[in-house]
């Protein structure tokens, strides 16, 4: 027979976001196949305690709600970002993005995005502990989508993202897992003129990763993929000319069907996707208090000063019966003429979070600022 390290077990716990506590009871945490989708992807966001689907558009819209690119100022974009993961035990561990944006005319604009996730070498044995050899388990996405203006202030985007899984570990009957999945997402931005000074009201939603089941064993068991809604609102006001101010709060609720101990697995794993995400409404074994505690909620301000310095913070709030990721967030950006470095910091406020004193760094690179210098 063969076995993983104490460290490949710990590790792929923690991925999988399985939280634990005292309470075991009463925890009914939902879990899902590859969660590295779930990661804010970049600092711009992260700094703010992960809200996005309302917050002013930048560069990794497309993560969080690619229905921004619309009103982005910029033509063309492209940055690359990384998450290291679990810093505290390894350091080969890491989520690696790259992102780019192009706008085709004044109401058409595309998108994509790859994010690949690394869990490092992994040295495997036998159990009388000859060595098996070393694996490297990772997963990535690739998506694209198209962001088109839809009115004056209103928005709407379509995203297709394919999957890749590769947890096979050397072991037999178990294969890298494969899913696709699509977005839909909506934004709106008005405008409005109080205490004699420009602000912007904003509102965002994003369905994202509405696709197929991922299997490692081809067919015999089948995993949801984390299906999510996002809802976000946001405000904008200018301070005086050259500083603005800025306030968002998101949403968030998986639409995957909650786990029942008195459900086989064969029950909920047979379960469509759509008929999933409708019964993610109504089907916590606790009712209604059940259904809220799945809502998480996250708050971020922002502070720019003449669109070249910028400081966040945030906090993302998830009820202790459905993982507990309570953290608080700090950041900060740099804008230069071509180029913007931002970066941000997670502080967990419960139990330990794989982001807990973790810095991420974004890389953003600016094209029409290029072309203007080159003439």
């Amino acid at each position: 027979m063969k076995k993983l390290n104490v460290l490949l077990t710990v590790v792929l716990l923690l991925v999988l976001f399985v939280q634990y506590a005292d309470a075991q009871d009463k925890i009914n945490a939902i879990t899902t196949g590859v969660p590295f989708l779930t990661i804010g992807p970049d600092a711009i966001a992260g700094g703010k305690g992960d809200v996005g689907a309302a917050s002013a558009p930048d560069l990794f819209s497309q993560h969080w709600n690619p229905a921004k690119y619309a009103f982005i100022e910029e033509d063309m974009g492209i940055g690359i970002s990384y998450t290291p993961w679990l810093r505290r035990l390894v350091t080969d561990i890491g989520l690696s993005s790259l992102a780019f944006y192009k706008r085709l005319d004044d109401v058409q604009t595309i998108s994509a995005s790859l994010n690949y996730f690394s869990l490092g070498e992994i040295f495997l044995t036998y159990d009388d502990g000859s060595s098996m050899g070393q694996s490297s388990p990772n997963e990535f996405s690739v998506d694209v989508a198209y962001t088109r203006l839809l009115s004056e202030n209103f928005s709407g985007s379509v995203a297709l993202r394919i999957i890749n899984s590769d947890f096979a570990l050397m072991s037999e009957g178990w294969y890298p897992g494969f899913a696709y999945a699509s977005d839909v997402a909506f934004y709106y931005q008005k405008e409005i003129r109080a205490n004699r000074k420009n602000s912007l009201l904003s509102a965002g939603i994003n369905i994202s990763n509405i696709g197929s089941k991922i299997t490692y064993n081809k067919g015999n068991t089948k995993d949801f993929i984390p299906t999510n809604l996002r809802l976000g609102v946001g405000y904008k006001t200018e301070i005086d000319k050259y500083n603005v101010f800025a306030i968002y709060v998101d949403a968030n609720k998986l639409l995957v069907k909650t786990p029942n101990a008195d459900e086989a697995y064969e029950e909920y794993s047979g379960t469509s996707v759509i008929a999933g995400m409708f019964q993610s409404f109504s089907d916590a074994p606790g009712g209604m208090k059940e259904e809220l505690q799945e809502v998480s909620l996250s708050a971020g301000a922002e502070y720019v000063y003449n669109k070249q310095f910028t400081i966040r913070a945030g906090y993302n709030h998830e009820d202790a019966y459905k993982g507990n990721r309570k953290y608080a967030t700090v950041g900060a950006g740099l804008k230069m003429n071509v180029f913007a470095l931002d970066f941000s910091y997670l502080i967990s406020m419960a139990q330990n979070n794989p982001l807990d004193n973790t810095l991420r760094f974004t890389l953003s690179f600016d094209f029409e600022a290029f072309n203007k210098q080159r003439r």
